[in-house]
C-alpha cells in the first residue's frame, strides 16, 4: 500500500506547474470597486481560523476590472457584474480554505496518515514565480512581499495552499472522467436538434489571380489547363501547389471544412452541387479564377451518434465534473465554520 505522503508527492508534482499563484504585481483598479463600504471593518467572511479581508478580495478582482468595463454598457450594468463578481471571489476563497482543511484532515483520525506537501515542492514553486513574475530578482520579490506586510513563512504557506487547492480540485475532476454509452445515447435522444448540421465540403481551392489587364479568356484557358491534368490523373493538392496564387497553396488548396454559409454566393451556388470527388467548372469573378473541388461532403440533417459520440462524452463528463464538485463543496460548507459579513 502506497503511504499517503508518497501518493501526495506523485500527484503534486504534476500539478505543481499549473497551480494559480496570487503573486502578480497588480495594480489596484482604477475605479470604486465599493469594498470599503461593502466592508466596513475591512472583513468579509471568517473561514475556520482563517479571516478573508478586503485586500483579499481586491488582490483577486483587480487583474478583471478592465475585462469588467469593457463588457459593461453602463455604470449601472457595471456595477452589478461587479458586486456578483465579488460574491463569487468571496465564496471561492471560502471554498479555498475549506478544500485545504480537507486535504490536511488525518484520514481515520490517524495523525500518521495526513499528507503534506514536500518542502522541496513549495521551494521549487517560489523559485519558478521569482523568475517569472519578478525576473529572477529577489530584492523584487522580498519588496512584492513587503507590499503585501507578509513574511516568506506566510507567503510559504500562501504557495502550499495553492498547490493543495489545484491538486484537490483536479482529483475531483479525474473522478468523474468515464461516462456509460446509455447516458451518451439518451442524451443523444433528448437533444438531437443540437446535433444539426448545415451542409458542408471538404474543398480544396485553385486560384488564379486576376493580373493588370488580364482578360477572362486568359484566366479561363489557365484553369482549363488545370483541369485538363486533373481528369487525366493527377491529384487535386498536387495542382493546387503547382497553379494556385493564394496563402494555401503550399497545403495544396485546403480551405478543410466548409459550411454553405461560410463563403460567397458565386461559390457557393456551385460548390453545394457538387458530389465527392467533383471538381467545379472554372468560376471568374472580377477578382480572378478559381477551381473548387469535394474532397468530400457532409449533407444538411442531423449528425450520426457515432460522429458526434466524443462531443457527447466531454458534455456530459463536464457536468457530472460541475454536480460531484457542486456536492463536494456543499459537505465541506457543512461541515466548516464560516461567517460572512
Amino acid at each position: 500500500m502506497i503511504h499517503p505522503r508518497v501518493a501526495a508527492v506523485s500527484v503534486l508534482l504534476l500539478f505543481t506547474a499549473a497551480s494559480s499563484l496570487r503573486a502578480q504585481q497588480q495594480q489596484a483598479p482604477a475605479v470604486n470597486d465599493g469594498l470599503d463600504l461593502r466592508f466596513a471593518n475591512g472583513i468579509a467572511a471568517i473561514v475556520e481560523d482563517k479571516i478573508i479581508t478586503v485586500d483579499d478580495i481586491r488582490r483577486e478582482i483587480a487583474p478583471l476590472i478592465p475585462t469588467l468595463q469593457k463588457e459593461s454598457r453602463n455604470e449601472k450594468e457595471f456595477n452589478e457584474k461587479l458586486e456578483a463578481l465579488q460574491d463569487d471571489v468571496i465564496q471561492n476563497l471560502i471554498d479555498r480554505v475549506l478544500i485545504v482543511k480537507e486535504f490536511n484532515r488525518p484520514k481515520d483520525g490517524d495523525e500518521s496518515n495526513r499528507r503534506q506537501v514536500p518542502a522541496s515542492i513549495i521551494d521549487n514553486q517560489i523559485a519558478e514565480i521569482q523568475i517569472t513574475q519578478f525576473d529572477g530578482d529577489r530584492s523584487k520579490f522580498l519588496a512584492y512581499l513587503h507590499s503585501r506586510g507578509m513574511t516568506l513563512k506566510e507567503y510559504r504557506k500562501e504557495v502550499e495552499d495553492d498547490i493543495i487547492y489545484n491538486y484537490m480540485r483536479q482529483q475531483q475532476r479525474k473522478s468523474q472522467s468515464i461516462v456509460s454509452p446509455v447516458k451518451v445515447e439518451t442524451y443523444y435522444k433528448e437533444n438531437k436538434d443540437r446535433f444539426y448540421q448545415e451542409d458542408t465540403a471538404l474543398l480544396r481551392v485553385i486560384q488564379f489571380t486576376r493580373k493588370n489587364g488580364e482578360t477572362d479568356p486568359v484566366l479561363r484557358a489557365k484553369a482549363e489547363e488545370a483541369l485538363e491534368k486533373f481528369r487525366t490523373g493527377e491529384p487535386f493538392a498536387e495542382l493546387a501547389r503547382q497553379y494556385s496564387q493564394d496563402t494555401r497553396r503550399s497545403k495544396g488548396g485546403d480551405w478543410g471544412w466548409t459550411k454553405r454559409s461560410d463563403i460567397r454566393k458565386e461559390f457557393s451556388d456551385t460548390l453545394f452541387n457538387l458530389k465527392k470527388g467533383d471538381v467545379s467548372p472554372p468560376i471568374i469573378i472580377p477578382e480572378g479564377c478559381f477551381l473548387l473541388y469535394v474532397e468530400d461532403r457532409k449533407y444538411a440533417g442531423i449528425q450520426p451518434i457515432d460522429e458526434v459520440r466524443d462531443e457527447i462524452e466531454h458534455i456530459l463528463a463536464q457536468q457530472m465534473t460541475r454536480q460531484s464538485q457542486e456536492r463536494w463543496l456543499e459537505r465541506l460548507r457543512r461541515n466548516g465554520y464560516v461567517k460572512m459579513f
